[in-house]
């Protein structure tokens, strides 16, 4: 289980069976801007809002910081490895199988449950569009899942506020309907929806930034940096904001679709960053000096985790109705408080258009590690066959798409992300240790993007990942060992003795026939 398949492998492999190279530098960069502009900055505003109050500016700084950090480690191993697996293959080139694996584990946990939560965040928006554009209101049981409360060691659902999602399954089903038709008509819709939220994002700062009122900013840290509980106060709200930026992730785990990766990849995953963060800051400083984003208090007269019972109960009484944190579609809320309803309207039109495009890349980014993992023999690769027609990997598609539309119709878009975070800031910290490992185990390979200070910033990139993991909410991180745990189980009952590196098998020699197609250039 310690087996650790080389880099020269690993690139042998992807020789044999490679997925064709068609992606350049902007392509890649629109899909990593496609892929990280989503719910975490339409939606999540919201819930760090109650988190952090005003303070979640510099959630999104040290959320920001960090991910920046991680960005450096995964281009070096990205430019060096430019094949598909992202932070699972980097793993197995360095630290072994086991490790690979767990990795693998846990960037399944993270894009199936991103892909859930940014559905959630569309439904919110959908609904508002509906009852504020069209002045009909759909039943509110059927438009968001159960709140859920801890007993012990086990959650129990409250469905006195909702039963189930249904918006967020029909866009999660129809997205995978989607895939399933083919990837290549999947990615030439991308651009466009890439396009519309930056239009929406930037007319939210032109129209929210001339009207800032610098009271609404104070108390500017209502709950403090790290709250009376994790999960909440400004670092509680930073672990959650992480996940508005791991869509950058897709960038890597696309490498073996990119033209000339060792140049292109750094730039996609350091550019779509950079120029999401700048976005991301302007609309956080819009929509709380706008209409001001201080968090609602329980009945105790402490702020209540968002998505909780006790929040829910705070946001239903009519003093409360207004507030930021208590909105379901939080930009275009903000834009109707301070007097634009058709814009608000609008930007809530272009968030129903816009956010599939994230779905359709954290759902596409899964069945891109389940195809790897396959190849390598972990996982029986029945799981990649490609449909006859579309050639695409229409089994462990639907399988995916089936379980993302169950968890967005029973859970809250912050529990979702919070989840998700878990195993993106595992991954995440795997590949910052994999950085230093292989400049130790293999320091003479070339490395076309070669990170400055390394010995300086990948233990800041792992220290930073731990401390966010850290302080995320209990039940947040309770969910990745158990996760783990499973996937442990089906790793000694089938990987460990099916795998390529167990049977001696270095490279793969299948024909290409089967292989996915690729995005295509935009």
């Amino acid at each position: 289980m310690w087996r650790v398949k080389s880099l020269d492998a690993i690139l042998a492999t992807a020789e044999k069976k490679s997925l064709h190279r068609s992606l350049g530098p902007v392509q890649l960069t629109l899909l990593g801007i496609g892929a990280i502009i989503g719910t975490g900055i339409f939606v999540l505003t919201a819930a760090a809002s109650q988190k952090a109050g005003p303070g979640m500016m510099l959630s999104f700084v040290i959320a920001g910081a960090v991910c920046a950090v991680a960005a450096l480690c995964y281009s070096e191993l990205a430019a060096m490895a430019p094949v598909s697996g992202s932070a699972y293959t980097y793993t197995y080139a360095v630290m072994g199988e086991l490790l690979a694996w767990c990795v693998g584990w846990a960037l399944i946990l993270e894009y199936a449950v991103a892909a859930s939560a940014v559905s959630v965040g569309w439904s919110g928006y959908v609904l508002g569009l509906i009852e504020n554009g069209l002045h009909f209101n759909f039943p509110d049981l059927l438009s968001a899942g159960p709140t859920w409360a801890m007993k012990g060691f086990i959650p129990v659902p409250d469905f006195s506020a909702g039963i189930v999602n249904v918006p967020a399954i029909i866009v999660a089903l129809a997205v995978t309907g989607l895939l399933i038709l083919g990837t290549t008509e999947s990615a030439r819709v991308n651009a466009i929806l890439v396009a519309i939220k930056v239009i929406a994002l930037t007319v939210f700062i032109v129209l929210t930034l001339p009207v800032i009122d610098t009271a609404n900013l104070s108390p500017f840290t209502p709950n403090g940096m790290f709250g009376a509980y994790s999960g909440m106060g400004v670092v509680g709200a930073a672990a959650s904001i992480f996940f508005a930026y791991v869509g950058f992730d897709a960038v890597s785990t696309a490498a073996e679709e990119t033209k000339n990766p060792q140049k292109n990849v750094p730039i996609g995953l350091i550019g779509s960053l950079a120029f999401c963060t700048v976005f991301y800051l302007l609309v956080a400083l819009g929509a709380a000096g706008a209409i001001g984003a201080q968090p609602v208090l329980g009945a105790g007269g402490a702020a209540v985790e968002p998505g909780s019972p006790a929040f829910v109960a705070a946001c239903a009484l009519p003093a409360n109705a207004q507030q930021l944190v208590c909105s379901n579609e939080a930009l275009a809320h903000v834009l109707r408080v301070i007097g634009h309803p058709q814009v608000g309207n609008a930007l809530g039109l272009a968030a129903m258009l816009a956010l599939p495009s994230v779905i359709l890349m954290m759902i596409y980014g899964q069945t891109r590690i389940f195809f790897v993992m396959a190849r390598d023999g972990l996982l029986p690769e029945g799981l990649t066959k490609m449909h006859k027609t579309f050639k695409t990997p229409y089994i462990v598609t639907l399988f995916t798409g089936i379980a993302v539309a169950i968890a967005a119709a029973l859970f809250p878009v912050g529990k979702l992300a919070d989840i998700s975070n878990s195993g993106t800031l595992f991954a995440f910290f795997m590949v910052s240790i994999a950085v230093l490992v292989l400049r130790k185990t293999d320091p003479n390979r070339g490395r076309p993007f070669r990170m400055p200070l390394v010995w300086i910033i990948a233990p800041i990139s792992a220290a930073g990942c731990a401390f966010l993991f850290w302080n995320l909410p209990h039940d947040a991180k309770m969910v990745l060992p158990i996760w783990g745990g499973v996937g442990l189980v089906i790793y000694f009952l089938y990987g460990y003795r099916k795998s390529h590196m167990a049977k001696g098998r270095m490279e793969v020699h299948e024909d290409d026939a089967d292989i996915p197609p690729p995005p295509a250039t935009t």
